[in-house]
């Protein structure tokens, strides 16, 4: 049994999704793979029953009925992979815009790190993006610089989409509570972890822009984020009921 699960979520993926899967199975170390798809016409559901069929239990579908966002199809995802004992789970797109090597550096900064939720940072030492207009990396930095001001939490991207969790973490935050879908969600995730007193690392990941589908990017979900910032940090973090996880100082 492996310890990891990749969960990418999928809409109108059919030119990426195989490519990503096998590039991830291909890594030194035994990665599974669920693919979570909100019931995409163009077939990538499909795809993915075709290399179920080669690759046996290290690939995996979740099906949805529709179109719901980002955040839940993740959660939809995090309580998979809780139900089946994984105990590092992760965050990562279906277009290559997250390179699957750094898989094994998001693994190690928990595993061997002792962090409980490791983040692929554009925006530390190392880090970086490619294939972005200026107006859209002032967008996104800018943005990452309003998040920690208003919550105060030191995560230098906290928007960032490719995440290793410890099950710890995600036992403990009440995900039927998150609010999010967008990108709020990747930082009402973050802030949840932080505020419980788990201990986050970020690790330099460069950020490639996709080459093939459609972006997802919305003006609305930018607005979410920026609404949303404020209306976390008014909120008070409860950790799920019931769970008896120990908690951990934020460092």
């Amino acid at each position: 049994m492996s310890d990891s699960l990749v969960i990418i979520p999928t809409y109108n993926e059919k030119e990426n999704v195989a490519q990503i899967i096998e590039a991830v199975l291909g890594l030194p170390h035994d990665f599974h793979v669920l693919i979570v798809d909100d019931n995409s016409p163009d077939g990538t559901g499909d795809i993915v029953h075709e290399i179920q069929e080669k690759k046996g239990d290290k690939v995996h579908l979740l099906s949805r009925a529709g179109k719901e966002g980002l955040g839940k199809a993740y959660i939809a995802g995090f309580k998979w992979a809780i139900q089946r004992d994984y105990a590092y789970i992760y965050e990562m797109d279906a277009d290559f815009s997250h390179d699957p090597n750094s898989l094994l550096d998001l693994y190690r900064a928990c595993k061997e790190g002792g962090a409980d939720m490791s983040v692929g940072s554009r925006y530390i030492k190392g880090g970086g993006v490619v294939n972005w207009d200026w107006y859209r990396l002032a967008l996104s930095y800018g943005g990452s610089i309003y998040v920690r001001m208003i919550t105060g939490m030191n995560v230098k991207d906290p928007t960032a989409g490719f995440v290793c969790y410890s099950k710890e973490v995600l036992e403990t935050i009440d995900l039927d509570n998150i609010k999010f879908v967008g990108y709020a969600f990747q930082i009402e995730m973050k802030y949840n972890a932080y505020k419980l007193g788990f201990k986050l690392s970020e690790v330099p990941i460069t950020f490639k822009d996709r080459e093939e589908g459609v972006s997802k990017m919305s003006t609305s979900i930018v607005g979410e984020a920026i609404k949303g910032v404020i209306a976390m940090r008014m909120s008070k973090i409860q950790p799920a009921q019931n769970k008896g996880a120990s908690i951990k100082k934020f460092a």
